[in-house]
């Protein structure tokens, strides 16, 4: 690891972590997983100065939120690809029966979070919040994620939005207006049923 990592970004116990949501990127959503290797390779072939928080995940940032006692109020990460998923890891000390539940509420669900416990959602579309843990306790999180705006650089040739648009005549324009409503359709389309999975593991058996 280069000396100058901060000392979260060289922590085994993250690297693993890391890891092992990649993993599970790849195992549970392999198509949407491929689209994030074709454009990150392609980003990080051009900024080669640049690099992943951790080298064995496919994820271009993370957020430490080190509480002591974090709760996240419900939101959407609109930054993040709109279609992408967002890892989140719960870890501290608190009774997972009575607080620090996960929240999905366009699905309605509430979910049972214990520290040490990972999850993949698609984090720019789904209402998400935790419930708050005891006074005593500490809960905190590690989120890995990647925000929109880099597929969109890769894919505008590495222009600004702006420079981007400035360079399409009217027609152009508004075939950029049509595509990005399906944008986010074409994205959903990349999410793998279980009959899907199902079908690759009987493959590879």
């Amino acid at each position: 690891m280069p000396p100058s990592l901060p000392p979260l970004l060289s922590n085994i116990a993250f690297i693993h972590l890391a890891g092992f949501a990649t993993g599970l990127f790849a195992n549970w959503a392999p198509n949407l997983y491929d689209m994030y290797v074709q454009y990150m390779s392609v980003f990080y072939k051009n900024y080669t100065k640049l690099c992943r928080p951790f080298l064995n995940g496919i994820f271009s940032m993370c957020t430490f939120n080190l509480g002591p006692q974090t709760c996240a109020l419900g939101h959407r990460d609109f930054l993040n690809l709109a279609f992408g998923w967002c890892a989140i890891t719960a870890l501290g000390e608190f009774d997972y029966k009575r607080g620090g539940h996960l929240i999905l509420w366009d699905a309605k669900l509430i979910l049972e979070f214990p520290p040490g416990c990972t999850i993949l959602i698609p984090s720019a579309a789904v209402y998400h919040s935790n419930i708050p843990i005891g006074m005593n306790e500490t809960r905190y999180s590690f989120t890995q994620y990647t925000a929109g705006g880099l597929f969109r650089w890769v894919e505008q040739g590495f222009m600004t939005e702006g420079e981007y648009w400035a360079t399409l005549d009217a027609k152009g324009q508004e075939e950029e207006k049509a595509l990005g409503l399906e944008r986010a359709e074409v994205g959903a389309g990349m999410f793998s049923t279980l009959k899907e999975l199902k079908a690759t593991a009987a493959e590879g058996a």
